[in-house]
């Protein structure tokens, strides 16, 4: 695997990030949405069957090459398992061009002001060792901001990046995720303050050190664009965060250098009981309006 070649993919931003890293607590729920119910498995190790299945459906599917889905996002157990005998980020990228990326955090933890921080990781030092003998190109980490509490989402911020030097440390490259709900009354307000604390955190950066962001679409078209030009910034993606892929995708097309990087929206109207006609059908006529939506700010 190249690595200049995967950093000048992203970096170009010629389509989106598709985040296939649903764990334990949402794997139920994508299951369910893509027709599998709970009867449909006895134990752990048989859901995550099922969801391995569900992947690799999408990621052999025709739709799903790096013309337009320049990355994934994968959760641990798809990275540690095979797609037709090949490990799933060698995969990707030689047989899809697209660039793997990993899900490290552990959830959430409590609710604090409004805001919920990443678990404690014990063991990431080995989580990371372990995607760079997987050919993981970079790693993906998930907080919550939930009201626009200064000092709350100045910790959320700052525990981010700490995180991420480690990351960058083991030469991956980390998209840091402060997410902010999008139901909240207070969004803008919060938005404000997480734009200001990620500048802040990006100025102190060493020179030549790069993250990427994953943030929630923002209430004004643009408002997180400056981000975007930073020079330490190697891509702005966005999450759906809750909106329809419709609804994502007209806010995503308003704001400039910015791809987005979607899960539920990816998958919309997937199902297991399609045929593989059917299947490629809809998640292509899903990867072109999420790529149109990604390439037109």
């Amino acid at each position: 695997m190249s690595k200049a070649e995967m950093t000048a993919q992203i970096a170009r931003g010629n389509g989106f990030i598709a985040a296939l890293d649903q764990s334990g607590g949402s794997t139920p729920k994508a299951l369910k949405l893509y027709g599998v119910e709970a009867d449909a498995w006895s134990d752990e190790a048989g859901m995550f069957d099922l969801v391995h299945a569900m992947r690799s459906r999408i990621i052999k599917s025709p739709a799903f090459a790096g013309d337009k889905v320049v990355g994934a996002i994968l959760f641990e157990q798809t990275m540690d398992r095979a797609i037709d005998g090949i490990p799933t980020a060698t995969y990707l990228w030689d047989k899809r061009r697209v660039v793997p990326f990993l899900k490290i955090d552990k959830g959430l933890a409590d609710e604090v002001n409004g805001c919920q921080k990443m678990k404690p990781m014990p063991e990431l030092d080995a989580l990371l060792d372990k995607a760079v003998a997987a050919g993981i190109y970079g790693t993906k980490m998930r907080s919550v901001v939930s009201a626009a509490h200064d000092a709350a989402i100045t910790e959320v911020v700052a525990q981010q990046f700490e995180v991420a030097k480690q990351i960058i440390a083991k030469g991956l490259m980390p998209i840091v995720e402060p997410e902010v709900t999008i139901t909240i009354q207070d969004k803008a307000e919060a938005e404000a303050i997480l734009r200001r604390e990620i500048l802040a955190q990006l100025d102190a950066l060493p020179e030549g050190q790069q993250v990427m962001l994953k943030l929630s679409l923002p209430s004004v078209a643009n408002f997180y664009a400056d981000l975007a030009d930073h020079p330490k910034v190697l891509k702005l993606v966005a999450l759906s965060g809750g909106y329809s892929r419709d609804e994502a995708n007209a806010k995503l097309a308003q704001n400039r250098g910015m791809i987005a990087s979607f899960s539920r929206a990816l998958s919309e109207g997937l199902n297991a009981k399609q045929s593989e006609a059917e299947f490629d059908a809809t998640l292509q006529a899903a990867v072109d309006s999420i790529h149109a939506a990604s390439v037109a700010g």
